[in-house]
């Protein structure tokens, strides 16, 4: 599904299209999708025409797929998973006459669509003449409430505008199963698996304008309910219908309506699953959630959504003078990273939070390494429900293993209920740094919130079953120190290799936080059966970890032997063979210093606690001129790096490569679903790169800088109860309280400072003095950001 570049009005708090742009449909479809983390509705027309996908989702909610392999082999997973488009209750179908709308005929006279980022809402304003000549306004506003879980909700509105006298149109107001959806043929193996009729009816029901569609999987056995009600303000005489059938529910609605007169109708939804509970169950939940929501009225969850967005944005903005078209995408990713995980509950965040069908709906290491920490600091509710999701799946965990012949938990490199569902070993299973991304996820809300039932009850668990891992996977080496061998790091480039710095080094923080957890939370760690012996282990593991090293370049490897490998034919690739994984075979791929992705740089972000300021420089150097960003997950990482090692107007241009890869459609394939990460990526940058934030040893400080063209940044940040605002400017930095009670201990480039409700000043430092970097040939970030004359 390769589209072209969408294009949107630049708006500090929204995001408009004006007209239809049949050619980046699929990215609108993604940027436009409304969430709550438990269910996600692609941003499709009402009609429902035209579509690239409708996709409907309900996080955790799947089928399985057998996985054949050509060679199978022993501990290779046997069941895939994939999400499943749910029933659509988006539709509401306009008939003018007989003509149905659909903008691909007839004359739009005016066409805008706008995602409103302070209300939640999505708003769709049409003027549109039919064949006919008959004409019409349509304007439409669609929510997911963040509040209540269970519910979404559209407000329709039809208008007739010419003066050809009266009309008479019809609404069709549907619910929709196994809707036909359109796959790609691609190739592209981050597309998603085809499924066919993925629902099996169990139980259909309606009376008046209300109606209640129950449907289980074949194989994974799950099932969910879906329904409507309506609200109806009708100008003049009308007729109602409604018709349900085990795959289609329809309220019809047939109305006359005067020359400037206006139709109303709002059609609530409501959504529900389960594993366990029967279908009279199910819809008795979903019925339930509807009446409540009926009640409480349109007006009162548009009200709603306001005020907790209200509340968000007062802890979490991040305010950008310099680049409004940053400004915007930064708030734009801020947005959907809270859609993808507020109300997820015991879910996972995918890859693709709910936005679309990529990579199966799986979630990956992206959660716990780029979307967590950007809810750690502004919504750290939605992190423990994350985090709660991940230890439910510990059984599977501890069992996947045993197969593999290890102590602790092994956590799934993809999966949605936590099995593993990779079928590429080297780069699946063989990342094992995933458990050491979900202790560092662990211990980072743990410090942000002291949280003790958490880390009590559940954090201190998975600290310790991650920690068991490492100590049976890696081993002493003859007095040289401890080895993690036959891994694969973030770099999918550079598969199943000995001593990955990134993996070493998060492995030696995930030891380290066990012992502490074991020593802060002692009756759990005896639960445990966590003895001395075991933390004396994990201890000197710790202090041994391999990290090599190449003395003759003065830079750190990847991995063992990285530095010796053949360099990669940069000169010879054309822009057309990126990404080299859809051109290239993996096994001449291996064997070359090339790089998918930030590795041995995320490592530099990290565990930046482990390195000096001149090895960063050393080593950022050496690995930009081998990077090539085949992956939306790089540039946010080389950005954050770029900053701190004085290369901030590159460090500008990879913000920009990060926070606008949907709205830019960079990848070409943000018609799949949203790049969650990637845009978590933009709060990453600015935070944590022109910001300076780090939380080593759970502790915040700060070194800001900015980059020639950002006149301003200013950002909060929760910690440990606090709201701590920092403003920086070219020449200095500001932090206070917004709340709190403090005080907040931190550094200011080193300089430990305390903050309270009073503004503390400090001048910044200049930037370090480095040599230019280069990138490889057409590897260059992907938007340049330039000052421009006036």
């Amino acid at each position: 599904m390769t589209e072209g570049r969408a294009h949107f009005l630049v708006e500090p708090w929204s995001l408009t299209e004006v007209g239809v742009d049949l050619a980046s449909l699929g990215v609108h479809e993604s940027v436009f999708a409304l969430a709550n983390g438990h269910i996600g509705m692609r941003g499709t027309l009402d009609e429902g025409e035209p579509v690239i996908v409708p996709g409907t989702y309900l996080n955790g909610f799947f089928e399985e797929r057998p996985m054949p392999y050509a060679e199978a082999g022993y501990g290779f997973p046997e069941q895939g998973q994939t999400v499943v488009n749910v029933t659509d209750g988006k539709l509401i179908r306009l008939l003018v006459g007989d003509t149905p709308l659909d903008l691909q005929y007839g004359d739009v006279i005016d066409h805008r669509r706008t995602l409103d980022l302070r209300n939640g809402l999505l708003r769709r304003n049409t003027e549109w003449r039919g064949p006919s000549g008959r004409q019409v306004r349509v304007t439409s506003t669609r929510l997911v409430s963040l509040t209540r879980r269970s519910i979404a909700a559209i407000e329709y509105t039809v208008e007739c505008t010419d003066d050809q006298g009266d009309l008479y149109i019809a609404l069709q107001s549907d619910l929709l199963a196994n809707e036909f959806v359109t796959t790609s043929q691609s190739g592209d193996p981050r597309a998603a698996s085809a499924m066919t009729r993925p629902l099996e009816s169990e139980l259909h029901v309606g009376r008046g304008r209300h109606a209640v569609l129950v449907h289980q999987t074949a194989r994974s056995r799950l099932r969910m309910a879906a329904g409507m009600d309506h609200e109806v303000d009708v100008p003049d005489s009308a007729t109602e219908d409604l018709e349900v059938s085990p795959d289609l529910a329809r309220y019809t609605l047939a109305a006359r309506l005067p020359a400037g007169s206006k139709l109303r109708l709002v059609k609530y939804l409501a959504y529900g699953w389960s594993s366990r509970r029967s279908s009279a169950a199910v819809r008795d939940q979903v019925e339930g959630a509807l009446a409540t929501a009926k009640l409480a009225g349109w007006n009162r969850l548009v009200r709603e959504q306001r005020e907790l967005l209200d509340r968000h944005w007062d802890e979490a903005d991040v305010e950008v003078e310099g680049d409004d078209e940053l400004q915007q995408a930064v708030r734009v990713g801020m947005f959907h990273v809270l859609q993808a995980g507020l109300r997820a509950e015991r879910q996972p965040i995918p890859a693709k939070g709910l936005t679309g069908d990529g990579y199966d709906g799986h979630t990956f290491w992206d959660t716990e390494t780029y979307v967590l920490p950007v809810l750690t600091y502004t919504a750290p509710g939605a992190v423990r429900d994350a985090l709660l999701w991940r230890h439910s799946t510990l059984d599977l965990a501890r069992e996947r293993a045993r197969v593999l012949g290890h102590t602790g938990a092994a956590f799934p490199w993809r999966t949605i209920r936590g099995e593993e569902t990779s079928g590429y070993w080297p780069a699946g299973t063989a990342a094992f740094h995933i458990n050491a991304d979900i202790a560092d996820a662990v211990a980072r809300y743990t410090a942000a919130t002291l949280d003790d039932e958490f880390d009590r009850d559940h954090g201190t668990e998975l600290l310790v079953e991650t920690a068991r891992l490492w100590a049976s996977l890696g081993h002493f080496d003859d007095g040289r120190g401890f080895r993690i061998d036959g891994v694969t790091g973030p770099d999918e480039y550079t598969a199943v290799v000995d001593n990955n710095v990134y993996t070493n080094l998060m492995a030696q923080r995930n030891l380290r936080e066990a012992v502490a957890a074991a020593h802060r939370q002692p009756d759990t760690a005896a639960r445990l059966q966590v003895g001395e012996d075991e933390l004396e282990l994990w201890a000197r593991a710790a202090d041994g970890m391999r990290v090599p090293f190449n003395a003759d370049l003065g830079v750190h490897e990847q991995s063992e032997g990285f530095t010796h490998h053949e360099e990669w034919d940069y000169e010879g690739t054309r822009p057309d063979q990126y990404p080299l994984l859809l051109h290239f075979p993996y096994f001449d791929i291996y064997r070359k210093q090339v790089v998918k992705q930030a590795d041995l740089v995320m490592a530099l972000h990290l565990r930046g606690d482990a390195f000096t300021l001149e090895e960063k420089i050393a080593d950022f150097a050496y690995y930009e001129a081998r990077t090539v960003r085949d992956s939306s997950l790089s540039a946010a990482v080389q950005a954050v790096i770029a900053a701190e090692t004085g290369h901030l107007d590159l460090a500008h241009d990879y913000w920009g490569e990060a926070a606008l890869t949907d709205l830019q459609n960079l990848h070409g394939n943000s018609g799949h679903g949203l790049h969650i990460a990637s845009l978590a990526g933009g709060w990453m940058v600015a935070v944590g790169g022109f910001g300076g934030m780090r939380d080593h040893g759970g502790r915040l400080t700060f070194a800001p800088r900015l980059p020639s063209r950002i006149r301003r940044l200013r950002f909060r940040v929760v910690f440990q109860g606090n709201c701590l605002s920092v403003t920086v400017t070219p020449e200095k930095a500001s932090y206070r309280l917004v709340y709190g009670d403090g005080p907040l201990e931190t550094a200011h480039h080193g300089e430990p400072i305390v903050v309270t409700a009073e503004t503390v000043e400090r001048e910044i430092p200049p930037p370090p003095d480095v040599d230019p970097v280069r990138q490889p040939p057409h590897a260059a970030p992907r938007r340049r950001n330039r000052p421009t004359s006036d």
